[in-house]
């Protein structure tokens, strides 16, 4: 089981080495590419991805995205969209 995004660590989220991030010129779309599905991103969620280089934190990231988006609530939807992609092991 994962942990929270509200332990006292902060978490600087990845993709793990198996997964990529792609962008698919013929949907019009972005991509996580895993060895043996595709999930295909809606939205924000390839911008968002993108910031998940393992050296920012959390908050970090949703600075930046509040800032290139301003009063958009990135505030509550990030982090929870974050924990849902690590709970189903395709963030670490």
């Amino acid at each position: 089981m994962t942990a929270p995004l509200t332990d006292a660590a902060p978490w600087r989220p990845v993709l793990p080495p198996a997964v990529l991030l792609r962008h698919d010129p013929v949907r019009g779309a972005e991509l996580l590419v895993l060895p043996e599905r595709v999930v295909v991103l809606h939205g924000s969620a390839g911008s968002v991805l993108r910031l998940c280089d393992g050296v920012r934190e959390v908050a970090a990231i949703v600075a930046e995205l509040a800032a290139r988006h301003p009063g958009a609530p990135v505030a509550g939807e990030v982090p929870a969209f974050l924990d849902r992609l690590r709970a189903q092991g395709l963030l670490r």
